[in-house]
């Protein structure tokens, strides 16, 4: 197990009834195993699985979300354009059936805030001495490439198709006939896909692993420890520790770092 990396996935959404009380840092898969909906809130899996029998009852299917969250994982996977970590966590959860939907971090929720209310800050973490961010609305994936903090990703599910009502249909040669789905079908697929996210995230996973070692411990960065970049994420340790506050004061002279931006 490289780094102590832990993948666990559980049932977030299911149509409207949503889990907001899972704590990414420290829920288990024995939390997540605890009822048959794979929803480590308790009280939200009994709504949900309320809901799921009434479905069920009325011959009907529906959907939800799956959210998968990558604990240890270092800092530098993946790339800024062709091998991007998030597009390639996209691919291989898209790929699996009945998948409609993926999200990265706050996804499409970040559309409704601004720069300063969407960007993670970063600080140095008093005990490691590594840069860490104050909050994680990228889901651990910053330009394509990890940041150390918990990556987290959501998958859409769709309802399941075969239903046990009449719907309209075509045949293969062209006649309009009514078909009603026969046999064991899930109401919804959503507990049955935890295993699923979580082995597509995996993989991807081990894939950038194998790379990063591949690309970039091929030629190890050999300058003085004060030229490398600080080390980032929740594993990561800076040799000696945090630099001393009035060392910082001496370098930059307490004033904020300036970016310059052109604008037209």
């Amino acid at each position: 197990q490289y780094n102590n990396i832990e993948v666990l996935a559980y049932v977030s959404k299911v149509q409207d009834i949503e889990a907001t009380n899972v704590d990414h840092d420290t829920f288990t898969m024995e939390d997540v195993d605890s009822n048959i909906v794979r929803c480590p809130d308790q009280a939200v899996a009994e709504k949900m699985l309320q809901r799921i029998d009434e479905i069920r009852k009325s011959g009907n299917s529906i959907g939800g979300v799956v959210t998968c969250v990558a604990r240890n994982v270092p800092a530098g996977l993946g790339a800024p354009v062709f091998d991007k970590l998030e597009a390639d966590l996209a691919k291989a959860c898209m790929s699996i059936p009945a998948a409609k939907g993926f999200e990265s971090g706050d996804g499409f929720a970040g559309t409704l805030l601004t720069g300063k209310q969407h960007n993670d800050e970063f600080y140095i973490d008093p005990v490691t001495g590594a840069t860490r961010t104050k909050t994680n609305r990228s889901g651990g994936i910053q330009g394509g490439i990890s940041n150390g903090e918990n990556i987290v990703i959501k998958v859409a599910f769709k309802p399941t198709s075969t239903i046990g009502q009449a719907q309209s249909t075509v045949t293969r040669d062209g006649q309009e006939v009514e078909l009603r789905g026969k046999g064991r079908h899930d109401p919804c697929v959503l507990p049955r896909a935890i295993p699923m996210v979580e082995a597509m995230v995996a993989l991807t996973l081990v894939d950038h692993l194998m790379m990063q070692k591949a690309q970039c411990e091929l030629f190890p960065n050999e300058a003085p420890l004060e030229l490398q970049p600080n080390p980032m994420g929740s594993t990561a340790r800076r040799v000696g520790g945090p630099i001393p506050k009035d060392v910082q004061m001496a370098v930059d002279h307490g004033a904020p770092v300036s970016q310059r931006v052109d604008e037209e």
